[in-house]
């Protein structure tokens, strides 16, 4: 994006004020994207502060060769990764700790079915295997393209399109399931 490059641009040439600005641009999708990562919105905040607080560092060496909300969702994603590996052996957090967005435009009954809908969904997340949920999340939520996702996970594109597909299946077969029941 047009609007991506310019911030850059200033960012690399000393403007901090600019990390405000991507911030409010991403940092709500950033949050969304690590706390269905990491179960826990917290340390999804944490996640997201670390990236940024990485991001400011690299200001004068960074270039954007893609897409910055892409190059962010990756980073993310790996952090979300290694917190992963640092805390799956002290505790499981479980997905009620991640918040429900808004449904201010919604009638109650919407807003109730919407929210119905949405924990059946965080539910079947949570069941899946930690790689499938980082694929269809990056894939899906952030729009990062397989060969992006492989390199960020450093597997073969096939790999990526497997366990998107895999994903994909478990998630539809578990709602399709709690749908007939």
């Amino acid at each position: 994006m047009l609007e991506d490059r310019y911030l850059i641009l200033r960012f690399n040439r000393g403007d901090r004020s600019v990390l405000h600005r991507i911030y409010d641009k991403y940092g709500d999708d950033l949050v969304s994207l690590a706390a269905a990562l990491l179960l826990d919105v917290s340390l999804a905040q944490d996640v997201v502060h670390d990236v940024f607080i990485a991001f400011l560092e690299s200001a004068e060496r960074f270039r954007l060769t893609g897409s910055l909300k892409g190059y962010l969702a990756t980073c993310v994603a790996n952090r979300a990764r290694n917190a992963n590996k640092t805390t799956r052996r002290r505790r499981g957090t479980a997905l009620e700790n991640v918040s429900e967005p808004a449904c201010d435009a919604l009638s109650p009954e919407q807003a109730a079915i919407f929210g119905e809908q949405f924990r059946r969904l965080t539910e079947a997340l949570q069941q899946l295997p930690y790689e499938q949920r980082e694929v269809l999340l990056l894939r899906s939520h952030s729009g990062l393209r397989f060969a992006a996702i492989a390199k960020a996970q450093g597997v073969s594109i096939n790999t990526v399109q497997g366990r998107y597909r895999y994903a994909v299946d478990k998630l539809r077969s578990m709602l399709d399931s709690e749908a007939d029941s």
